[in-house]
């Protein structure tokens, strides 16, 4: 048996007829950025996370960048983040002039530990973004509180702005992840479990200044047509992009139901092999953008996976603080262990809705049957 890791050629097929007839409303319309498609899925999107405000992008990336800005992240300023992640997720602290700090991962979640996250805190913290990684939550209370004690040299607290990149309709505590803090961003990338035909991101946010400020900066940072307040970014969504989402949001709560049946049907089937799996947190909803699982010999049993027919991937190889642009006597190797050791050893195995019962089971017995023990 021959199964991917990803297979975006079904979702496509089953959804073909509906997304061709959104384009064509599109094209019929001849308003190709922004506009009604956009703002339609907008308001969508905002109501599925429980959130005021939506503001759509062309990526996740664009997203964190200004939701970065919009927090009064700027030279002089340190973030505090993971290092198990997307690059992207430095790439925006970095945009906007502040250094990325790294603190490590807590190893049961893969998400950061908000105990190193204190001890990053000086008094140039200005903001903190938690990742929640695989669409797992990341422990956000301890880190809201702490953003509410800590004080900034201009007495406000920190931001708390949550990287949500992987983990659309993710719930923390009951609560969707997103807007939990002073804002969120979300990626469309085409694999992501809400995806767009090509490139996408959002912000999200219950306030209305963070709201208004990212409308302008995502436009070349007009408060009205060719009237330019301060400087923008040309981060404007295309209609096309926004008619696909429209037409995939109707099917995420499905499409979330069959990840996580998958999900437990690895746990199940892998529940006696020497696999190391991610616990998710009671009380919190993982929405399973990937199933990690971390393996010694990890290239060994990826090899003997692939020449059974099994496809994974790695999320992800190597540390944001190992990678060259971000090497600093700060973050040496070694620094990080969790985070290091978590790179060394995670597989991601196939995952997405389309999947068969049958190759999940396939996956599974295939996975248990080359793992050997610790």
């Amino acid at each position: 048996m021959k199964v991917p890791q990803l297979d975006l050629k079904r979702q496509y097929a089953s959804l073909e007829t509906e997304i061709r007839e959104a384009l064509d409303r599109v094209g019929r319309s001849a308003s190709f950025i922004l506009g009604e498609e956009v703002e339609k899925f907008e308001q969508e999107f905002a109501s599925y996370v429980e959130a005021k405000h939506c503001v759509a992008v062309n990526s996740g990336t664009s997203a964190l960048h200004l939701a970065l800005l919009a927090a009064g992240v700027g030279p002089g300023d340190e973030v505090i983040t993971t290092a198990n992640t997307f690059i992207a997720t430095a790439e925006a602290i970095r945009y906007t002039g502040a250094t990325p700090v790294f603190a490590d991962i807590d190893p049961a979640t893969a998400n950061l530990d908000p105990r190193r996250v204190e001890q990053a805190v000086t008094t140039r913290t200005r903001a903190i973004v938690p990742v929640h990684l695989y669409g797992r939550p990341a422990d956000l209370a301890p880190l809201l509180e702490l953003a509410r004690t800590v004080r900034t040299p201009d007495g406000k607290g920190l931001a708390v702005i949550e990287d949500a990149c992987q983990a659309h309709g993710a719930r923390a505590q009951g609560r969707r992840v997103g807007a939990l803090g002073l804002a969120g961003a979300f990626s469309f990338y085409p694999t992501k479990n809400l995806s767009a035909s090509g490139e996408g991101g959002a912000l999200v946010t219950n306030d209305d200044e963070v709201a208004v400020l990212a409308r302008s900066l995502r436009t070349h940072g007009e408060s009205r047509r060719y009237f330019h307040d301060r400087l923008g970014y040309n981060y404007r969504m295309e209609a096309f992009q926004g008619a696909v989402l429209g037409v995939k949001l109707k099917r995420l709560p499905g499409w979330t139901a069959r990840r996580q049946a998958i999900a437990l049907s690895y746990r199940q089937g892998l529940a006696e092999s020497p696999l190391s799996l991610p616990r998710d947190r009671p009380g919190d909803e993982c929405v399973y953008h990937q199933f990690a699982v971390y393996v010694n010999d990890r290239d060994g049993v990826r090899a003997a996976l692939e020449s059974r027919g099994v496809s994974t991937a790695i999320f992800y190889p190597r540390p944001i603080h190992l990678q060259a642009p971000y090497r600093t006597s700060r973050h040496p190797a070694g620094s990080l262990p969790e985070t290091e050791r978590a790179c060394e050893r995670v597989l991601c195995l196939p995952l997405f809705p389309e999947l068969t019962d049958l190759e999940v089971a396939y996956v599974s017995e295939t996975l248990a049957a080359v793992v050997k023990p610790d």
